[in-house]
């Protein structure tokens, strides 16, 4: 394991131990209800504006697994994974839970660089209390930015720009964006372009994947036809040459790799 990737595992364990401490607060509070009123946020407001305040608190992390599956390499990873399985004939092998942990090992690694950039640029900072909330969002949130940038196909995220421009006419358009400073490019444009032009690599990648095993299946359906067996299902004699096929190219290192190296 490499110490990049040793350290974004670190991070996260730390991440999911404030979580679970979060938690055994919650459990205090409930067995304390006169301090509840601590974990509303403290500020200028009336109480209905911090439960409302609270309320999107939880919210967001509620929801923070999705977001970080939006704007990581986890989705062109997984598609290309299940095409896989599906074009080898297996429908539960490798399953699923193999497939998602291979998948979040892969993005992880190929992350590693924005994972640390964010830490060391904004989260440190922040719980350090060297730069406010507001700060911190921006500086997080820009290496996870210019990785979406080098990844997203210019007319997904022109097709955005124009979609949200129906709704916002003063807005900047996304070519004058990119000619001013990529930083302004707005989260809800680049995010769902970003998640459109990795659904299309990760299908691409998929045909490529797909494309030897149909050949195979053609070949086996057009022996058993001369052969006279037409009862007889061609997945069935085609699957143990498929898998031997996948096997001998060394498939496993070919797949993984090529994955990996499609991000740099």
């Amino acid at each position: 394991m490499t110490p990049t990737l040793s350290r974004a595992l670190l991070r996260l364990t730390l991440v999911l131990l404030a979580l679970f401490g979060l938690g055994t607060v919650a459990q205090a509070q409930i067995a304390d209800p006169s301090s509840l009123a601590d974990l509303i946020p403290q500020g200028d407001g009336t109480i209905s504006g911090r439960i409302i305040q609270l309320f999107g608190i939880v919210t967001v992390l509620s929801i923070a697994p999705g977001l970080l599956v939006m704007v990581t390499a986890f989705t062109r990873i997984v598609i290309a994974l299940s095409i896989m399985r599906t074009g080898l004939g297996l429908q539960t092998t490798p399953a699923n839970l193999i497939i998602i942990s291979l998948a979040l090992f892969m993005t992880f690694f190929v992350m590693s660089p924005t994972f640390d950039r964010a830490w060391n640029d904004g989260l440190q900072p922040l719980l350090e209390n060297e730069i406010d909330e507001e700060e911190a969002f921006y500086r997080i949130a820009d290496p996870f930015k210019e990785f979406m940038l080098t990844q997203v196909r210019p007319s997904d995220l022109q097709l955005f720009g124009d979609i949200a421009s129906v709704t916002d006419r003063d807005r900047v358009q996304p070519e004058e964006q990119g000619a001013a400073d990529e930083r302004d490019i707005e989260l809800r444009v680049l995010i769902p372009a970003f998640m459109i032009s990795e659904l299309r690599r990760g299908f691409e990648i998929g045909f490529l994947i797909v494309l030897p095993f149909l050949v195979i299946d053609m070949i086996v359906a057009t022996l058993t036809m001369s052969m006279g067996m037409m009862m007889l299902p061609p997945t069935i004699i085609s699957l143990p040459f498929k898998i031997l096929f996948f096997v001998l190219i060394d498939g496993w290192n070919l797949l993984v790799g090529s994955l990996v190296r499609s991000f740099f």
